[in-house]
Formats: structure tokens, C-alpha cells, sequence
């Protein structure tokens, strides 16, 4: 994680979004936790309906870290920032998935928002949401759509 000094709000964000985004690809679980805070809520696209907490959302992102044991997709598109000295959100597009045991790269498009606060001087994510639209009458969702 990245200190900032001199930045923008939002050049300061968009800093701590690529890293984080880099410590997914890396799957490095410590760097990729750094970015929350403590009492974060996240709603991801995936297993439960929310995370409340560092801890819960640490396990679940070691748990998606398993299903994709080969190299990571993960990017961002289209990411938009509003920020001033003190809260901060974003939103963008997300490319993600990965190669599984057979080797085959799988990846799906999600919808991304996060909500940053900045703590003793770093901004921290305080509330992460991702979400696939679905489809209303077979209720699957639709990873495949693209931007």
C-alpha cells in the first residue's frame, strides 16, 4: 500500500485502487486486506450476501484466491472517482477470474463500487461492492455482457 503526499483526492485514490487491484493479481493476500478498514462492509458478487469486517472479508478473498489457483484476471475499466479531503467513492467495470486447475482461463465482467474514508492520513475502504446483472427469469447471472 502506497503512502500519498502532494496527490489529489482523486490521483490519491486512483493510486490505492491499482495497488490493490496489483496485490489481487498477485494474490497477495496481506497487500490486498491493507487497503480496508478495519470495519469494512462489503457485498461481493459472490457466496454470501455480505461481509462485515476485515477478518470475514480476508477469508472470503482466500477463498476465491483457491478457485483460481493459476494466474489472476483482474482489471479495471471505465473507473470513474469522486473525492474530496476526507470520503471518496468510485465505480468501474471489472474483468475477473482466472486459470483453474486444468489451466483454462475463465474471467466474466462485474460491477464494481467502493467507498473510501481516509484514515489518519491513508485512504482506506470502508464499504466494496461487486454484482453481475442477472437474469430475471432463470435467475443466472450474466458474466458474459460486456462493456
Amino acid at each position: 500500500m502506497t503512502t500519498h503526499t502532494g496527490l489529489s483526492a482523486e490521483a490519491a485514490v486512483l493510486e490505492q485502487l491499482e495497488s490493490w487491484a496489483a496485490a489481487v493479481r498477485a494474490q497477495d493476500l496481506d497487500a490486498i486486506v491493507a487497503h480496508y478498514a478495519p470495519d469494512i462492509v462489503a457485498f461481493d458478487a459472490v457466496t454470501k450476501l455480505q461481509f462485515k469486517g476485515v477478518a470475514a472479508y480476508r477469508d472470503h478473498w482466500q477463498r476465491c484466491m483457491e478457485m483460481c489457483p493459476g494466474p489472476m484476471v483482474f482489471e479495471l475499466h471505465e473507473v470513474t472517482i469522486h473525492a474530496d479531503g476526507q470520503v471518496a467513492f468510485c465505480h468501474a467495470m471489472n474483468r475477473c477470474g482466472g486459470s483453474n486447475a486444468n489451466g483454462e482461463t475463465k474471467s466474466g465482467w462485474l460491477r464494481m463500487t467502493s467507498g473510501y474514508r481516509r484514515i489518519e492520513g491513508q485512504w482506506k475502504v470502508v464499504h466494496e461492492h461487486f454484482s453481475a446483472p442477472f437474469d430475471t427469469r432463470s435467475g443466472e447471472a450474466l458474466f458474459d455482457l460486456e462493456p
